[in-house]
């Protein structure tokens, strides 16, 4: 009895480490990298929000970091981040019977490059995007904007991070 709980014990300890190594928890796959990088995104879009250039990489860099072992580096990553905001556009999605807005929709669109440095096959350029919808009589400012531009950042680095690194 006393030997079944040692080797119960060295069971689970080797089995939560051999995950560990190749997947961590959230399911990345993060194959030999050690290393990850987050180049700026800059705002290319023709109407532009001062500031989500650098809220959109830091919540990038966030997510990574939160949900990996990697190490944020400055250059060199093994993996590499790279891209610009393309769209950031405001527009009605519903009308009410006197021709106004009823709702309105906030879509970003984000180009990404990834680079994985050992291995190019799963290198990819892709477009990602994301909506909000608020009412049409409202105003995007102050709370409702940030939460407005956080619901899609949240959204949008969630599937950068799923197509780079969640091996599904």
């Amino acid at each position: 009895m006393k030997y079944i709980k040692y080797i119960i014990t060295i069971i689970a300890f080797t089995t939560v480490y051999s995950c560990k190594v190749s997947y961590g928890f959230t399911g990345a796959d993060t194959g030999v990298a050690e290393t990850f990088q987050v180049n700026f995104f800059p705002n290319n879009a023709p109407l532009n929000e001062p500031g989500i250039d650098i809220q959109f990489t830091n919540a990038l860099q966030d997510l990574i970091q939160n949900q990996t072992s990697l190490q944020l580096v400055n250059s060199g990553g093994d993996l590499t981040y790279e891209g610009e905001i393309v769209e950031y556009r405001i527009s009605p999605t519903t009308a009410t019977s006197d021709n106004t807005a009823a709702q309105n929709r906030l879509t970003i669109g984000i180009q990404v490059r990834f680079y994985d440095k050992n291995d190019e096959e799963k290198d990819f350029e892709r477009r990602f995007s994301f909506f909000f919808d608020f009412a049409g009589s409202a105003q995007l400012t102050g709370s409702q904007k940030d939460t407005a531009i956080e619901t899609i950042f949240e959204r949008i680095t969630q599937d950068i991070f799923n197509e780079s690194l969640a091996n599904w």
